[in-house]
């Protein structure tokens, strides 16, 4: 049985951002009474909806009883500020579609490692025969499933700390939290303020749900904790071999994912399904096969012996640490974007370690120097053609070039997908 959702508040209703996750809420709220739009730059308007574009829209306040927040707008932004100091209803996307779907809930978050887990518990569920659909934090923005999901439908849904610090009455029937570790200061100010944000996924859960976490974290709220992690853990590793409350499940060596850090996403994952209900033979089947995602330690291609691979969605440190770390050495890595806040000294273990040369771009390219002086050579690039193509060139067969940028990609793209696809086509073309 899926959670009582609240009522959505009265409309009528201004939609703050309007990128994926805004347009979304723009086309979900239509049913539900008048629905004005507005975003402080100029994109492209949602279609037959009144839309303010270039401003900051606080003028509009006086015209509606409720705001929807897009995961990218902060909660400083004038209008959301000056929307709570009046007592108007403030809703972020997550929180709006989640009332208004009625469907049971698997929630993913963590600092790394969301949108594979999210996509593997989804082909968990397709293996298990299940209807499922996966959304949330990149992709499918969760607003765009009203109308279109069966009421008996699965949403695994990936939730980021953007979308989490406006969640009120969220609780997801399981919940399940992958790691923690700092990003994101330059939104949230604070590793704390960024982890309890992250917390509020489980705040609302009743004694009926699942709350999955690492082994030695407390998750909060009243649901049921549910464990990953060393022998002990409800989902333990031990000896080579996965096993679920004691019963073997599989060996480990059969986990399809590639690194350290993708065995404790197919661990989560596990945990969260069968946490869930799901048999063992679905979950262990699907850990079997499933390859991956794009942009997350994507193979691209294999040119004279030296493998590309392209995980631009290593948008913080510890995400390209452990990319670094899925391979034994011979690294040629490409890092660098712009700042999220936060140095780069939690890399010069891992570069010392697995890196023949770093590859530096975009504006953090002084602070990637100066925190990574002494590990390896570290080559200027500018732009990340001149860094393929200078990473092309040194490397030898049994190599790997790895874009694992350890940063955001705003400075030169639009997102990491972007990003990530120039990759593709600078490799694959030249």
């Amino acid at each position: 049985m899926s959670s009582a959702r609240p009522p959505l508040p009265p409309g009528p209703y201004l939609v703050v951002g309007l990128a994926r996750s805004g347009r979304a809420a723009v086309e979900m709220l239509r049913p539900h009474g008048e629905v004005i739009a507005t975003d402080s730059g100029s994109p492209e308007p949602p279609p037959a909806v009144e839309s303010h574009l270039g401003t900051d829209g606080v003028a509009l306040l006086d015209r509606v009883a409720c705001v929807v927040k897009s995961p990218g707008v902060p909660g400083e932004a004038p209008v959301v500020a000056a929307a709570r100091e009046r007592g108007l209803a403030v809703l972020g996307e997550l929180e709006l579609a989640w009332r208004l779907l009625p469907n049971r809930f698997v929630a993913v978050t963590g600092t790394n490692g969301k949108t594979t887990t999210a996509e593997l518990l989804g082909a968990i569920h397709r293996a298990a025969g299940l209807d499922v659909a996966v959304a949330g934090n990149v992709g499918t923005p969760l607003s765009s499933l009203a109308g279109t999901l069966d009421p008996g439908a699965v949403v695994v849904c990936e939730a980021s700390s953007f979308q989490l610090e406006d969640a009120d009455g969220f609780a997801p029937e399981t919940a399940l939290l992958l790691n923690l570790e700092e990003d994101h200061l330059d939104r949230h100010g604070t590793f704390e303020a960024y982890r309890d944000a992250k917390l509020r996924i489980f705040a609302r859960q009743s004694e009926e749900d699942a709350a999955v976490v690492p082994a030695g974290l407390e998750p909060g709220g009243r649901g049921r904790r549910v464990t990953f992690g060393p022998a002990g853990s409800d989902l333990a590793v031990a000896n080579g071999a996965l096993a679920w409350r004691g019963e073997p499940l599989m060996d480990t060596a059969d986990v399809r994912l590639r690194g350290a850090h993708n065995l404790e996403n197919a661990m989560g994952a596990a945990a969260a399904a069968l946490a869930s209900g799901l048999d063992a033979a679905p979950v262990a089947a699907a850990l079997r096969t499933f390859a991956g995602v794009p942009h997350r330690l994507e193979e691209v291609a294999t040119r004279d012996g030296v493998l590309y691979v392209n995980d631009s969605k290593a948008t913080n440190v510890s995400a390209a640490r452990r990319g670094i770390e899925a391979f034994d050495g011979g690294v040629h890595a490409i890092l660098g974007g712009s700042l999220k806040g936060g140095g780069f000294e939690g890399l010069r273990e891992p570069v010392s370690a697995r890196c023949r040369t770093c590859y530096l771009v975009g504006e953090a390219a002084d602070r990637l120097e100066a925190d990574l002086a002494g590990t390896v050579p570290l080559v200027r690039c500018g732009d990340l053609g001149t860094a393929v193509a200078e990473a092309t060139s040194a490397a030898r067969a049994g190599e790997v070039v790895l874009l694992s940028p350890a940063c955001a990609s705003y400075d030169q793209y639009r997102d990491f997908e972007e990003r990530g696809e120039h990759f593709r086509r600078l490799v694959t073309r030249a």
